[in-house]
């Protein structure tokens, strides 16, 4: 049975159980399609921190502790390794590992996490996975280590216009192939909700990463394109809800938003865990995003993997369209705005077809997002057989 390695960032952002449902989608995806399967994260010592976010060894740390409970909720403890280094990047491979990675049929490094060069250097098939397209070619154009496209055989992107001609995101001299974020289907019940609409989401005020310039520009967060769409919940009978992460000094920012009638919920409690993210998505009644607009001013075709857990749970989705419509249906399941008239518009589609939407998202995932399709499309094109 092929072994398949992947890697990513798990530990490195404890509490963000629907960043570490990314990850996990590999990992069940590829278990689910026959294939031994693997997970290694690295973690630096400045990464590792107590409760308080005091520094703290790695064994007492709250990263190791969610790295091991996520696993472990998912039966992956076994098949699971976190590697701590140095402040150079470099760590202490045991021979097991290295043992591991030279007889993988493949590595998936997602975000290029896997860094450490006397390991990565072992798999003999890597694939560089992008999950953030046009921060990841921007900062190799730029010459930012925190690229590290270096050293992979494929490289794939979730940003699907790009190569284009619209699309100003440059390839650096690369080929880049195209995938879409997974959902294991199975992992996502489609569940009835009661009562009033509630359009929900999970979402991190100036995302993971800051402004990036970009042909002369500076392209803002997902602030400056949620501001866009303040007025939306006060236009409508609808309830809008954030489990919003946003610092202290953008309390103008939430008194603006609680203002105009978004309830802001904490996301410690909406989605620390993968179980919490779960419940959240399947008691919602359809998702509201507005997204990056890096994503958004390239026209990258990005499309969230937090949305695709919303149409498989039978959820329909009312996301700001990147250039994603020029490859995935909308108007039914997925509505896209660029605008908030299109916003209101398309909230009141859903509001109005419920049902028909519901039945779409599901549709939607299962035809364009199912694991098994998405997965079995990326190992075959690699040259890897179960």
């Amino acid at each position: 049975m092929s072994l398949v390695v992947v890697s990513g960032a798990i530990a490195n952002k404890p509490h963000q159980g629907g960043s570490a449902w990314v990850r996990l989608s590999y990992l069940r995806g590829l278990q689910e399609l026959g294939y031994n399967i693997h997970f290694i994260e690295q973690i630096a010592p400045s990464a590792c921190v107590d409760a308080a976010g005091s520094p703290a060894p790695l064994d007492s740390s709250i990263n190791r502790t969610y790295f091991d409970d996520v696993m472990t909720g998912f039966n992956l403890t076994d098949s699971a390794t976190l590697l701590v280094t140095d402040e150079l990047g470099e760590a202490n491979i045991p021979n097991s590992l290295v043992e591991l990675a030279e007889s993988a049929d493949a590595l998936i490094n997602i975000s290029g996490h896997l860094a450490i060069k006397a390991l990565l250097e072992r798999f003999r098939n890597k694939v560089f996975l992008d999950i953030d397209p046009g921060f990841t070619q921007s900062w190799h154009a730029s010459g930012n280590a925190a690229a590290r496209l270096e050293g992979h055989n494929w490289y794939y992107t979730i940003g699907q216009n790009i190569g284009q001609s619209d699309c100003p995101i440059p390839a650096g001299g690369l080929r880049w192939r195209h995938t879409l974020p997974p959902v294991v289907i199975g992992d996502w019940p489609v569940t009835p909700t009661d009562g009033p609409l509630r359009f929900t989401t999970v979402a991190n005020w100036r995302g993971p990463y800051g402004p990036i310039p970009f042909n002369g520009r500076t392209l803002g967060v997902k602030a400056h394109e949620f501001r866009k769409v303040m007025e939306l919940p006060g236009l409508l009978p609808s309830i809008f809800e954030l489990a919003l992460a946003i610092h202290a000094g953008d309390d103008r920012d939430r008194e603006t938003l609680e203002s105009a009638g978004w309830r802001i919920n904490d996301p410690l409690q909406a989605a620390a865990t993968p179980a919490r993210f779960w419940r959240f998505v399947q008691a919602s009644g359809a998702e509201f995003s507005a997204a990056q607009s890096v994503y958004v001013e390239t026209r990258s075709g990005w499309f969230s993997d937090r949305s695709t857990r919303y149409l498989a749970s039978g959820k329909p989705v009312l996301v700001q369209d990147t250039g994603f419509s020029r490859y995935l249906p909308t108007g039914k399941g997925i509505v896209s705005f660029s605008t908030l008239d299109e916003a209101i518009a398309g909230a009141r589609s859903i509001a109005n077809d419920y049902a028909a939407h519901c039945e779409a998202a599901r549709r939607i995932a299962e035809q364009c997002f199912d694991s098994k399709n998405i997965l079995g499309r990326l190992i075959e094109e690699i040259g890897v057989a179960p």
